[in-house]
């Protein structure tokens, strides 16, 4: 399996499942502490405004991803992790929020659990798919990976007209 360390692939899929479990338990439990850490660092800024490195993540920290993270942690709490998972790049910020909006540990790595395994069985499933069908057809390959960002794309682009559409007639937007 291209990109997998041999000792993993050597053992095969069922030392797969555990090794890429542990990868994103522990890649998210840093990012969780990551985002507590630079809650404490932003509260002791105000306290000694000379640590550069401590302004930078505090701003960072305050702009408008992080914003929309708590938003949406405000809005679907707990739920809001584990279904993160399912995501590409917003993972890392609700993640860093909860850590961030000091969530209690415990209670967040409970409910992280169900998001590492839906982040598990997606690699291994998605991952390996791909994987056996590079190996027996590249050009197949790459043509399902072409295929599925064009689908992904286009219903990027249908959400945004319809979304239009509906604010195009409300009042905020209707001159008058």
């Amino acid at each position: 399996m291209a990109g997998v360390p041999g000792f993993i692939s050597d053992l095969g899929w069922w030392a797969l499942v555990p090794f890429l479990f542990v990868v994103v338990f522990v890649r998210t439990q840093a990012t969780y502490w990551l985002g507590r850490w630079a809650r404490t660092g932003a509260s002791r800024l105000a306290e000694s405004p000379s640590e550069k490195f401590l302004a930078r993540a505090s701003r960072r920290l305050d702009g408008p991803m992080m914003a929309r993270g708590e938003a949406v942690l405000d809005r679907w709490g707990y739920v809001a992790i584990p279904l993160s998972f399912l995501t590409l790049g917003f993972q890392t910020v609700i993640n860093a929020t909860a850590g961030y909006v000091k969530m209690r540990w415990g209670l967040y790595t409970l409910v992280m659990l169900p998001g590492c395994a839906l982040w598990t069985a997606a690699y291994t499933i998605v991952g390996a798919s791909i994987v056996h069908l590079w190996q027996h057809s590249p050009t197949l390959a790459i043509a399902f990976v072409v295929g599925v960002v064009a689908v992904a794309w286009a219903a990027t682009r249908v959400t945004r007209i319809v979304r239009q559409r509906r604010s195009a007639g409300s009042a905020a937007r209707t001159p008058r």
